[in-house]
């Protein structure tokens, strides 16, 4: 029973800090502020919960089918690598250029409220939450489990991380409020640059994955 216990507290805590580190919380929240920020408070609050959420179902399904739907569909990870950084360069231009939405008055612009729906799944939710990295994780981690019931503690584990997700995104307000208008344009922009290099680094790295095996054998 001790051994149990200890390995299973092991495994937690291995994938804890894997997941943590692997999505950032902390890190990106200054990505989901700038993101959610024309969005007035309950549409932020739907964007967490759905984010939030989308993320959750995305890993849970991938620890435990992740190598089945990769090899039906015959995806690769560097695939997912690039198609991450191409939404992640399109978020990141739109919000250099700085195009945020100004308040919805009429019927039509209210129909536009949609559009939170939208960003809430891709891209919070699928790749920024749940990137390549993270999916990559769940899947590793999902065939290091212990036993069959560890599957529990890497789905808590997953849990506990997307919570300090929802938190960041569901209290954003009080943040932006500190920042103020300009501070949060200035942190837009420069956001904007960040993520439009991560973008090109994560399409580099997929396309690094998929042509240095070619390369090796010529050398």
């Amino acid at each position: 029973m001790i051994e149990f216990i200890h390995s299973e507290i092991q495994f937690f805590i291995l994938c804890l800090t894997t997941f943590f580190t692997l999505i950032n919380p902390i890190g990106m929240a200054p990505f989901l502020l700038v993101m959610t920020e024309r969005f007035s408070k309950q549409e932020k609050i739907n964007i967490a919960w759905k984010g939030s959420l989308t993320a959750f179902i995305t890993l849970i399904i991938f620890s435990m089918l992740g190598s089945l739907i990769f090899n039906f569909f015959g995806i690769t990870i560097e695939a997912f690598q690039i198609m991450g950084g191409i939404l992640f360069f399109r978020s990141g231009l739109l919000m250099l250029e700085s195009k945020i939405g100004r308040s919805r008055t009429t019927p039509a612009e209210q129909d536009e409220s949609l559009e939170s729906d939208d960003i809430a799944i891709s891209p919070i939710g699928i790749p920024l939450i749940a990137g390549p990295g993270a999916i990559t994780a769940s899947m590793l981690l999902s065939s290091q489990t212990p036993q069959f019931y560890s599957y529990g503690t890497l789905g808590l584990s997953i849990f506990l991380v997307l919570t300090v997700v929802y938190l960041i995104l569901r209290n954003g307000g009080l943040i932006m409020k500190a920042l103020g208008t300009t501070g949060m344009r200035i942190i837009q922009r420069l956001m904007g640059l960040i993520l439009m290099v991560i973008a090109i680094q994560f399409i580099i790295n997929g396309i690094l994955s998929l042509i240095t095996p070619l390369i090796s054998p010529s050398l």
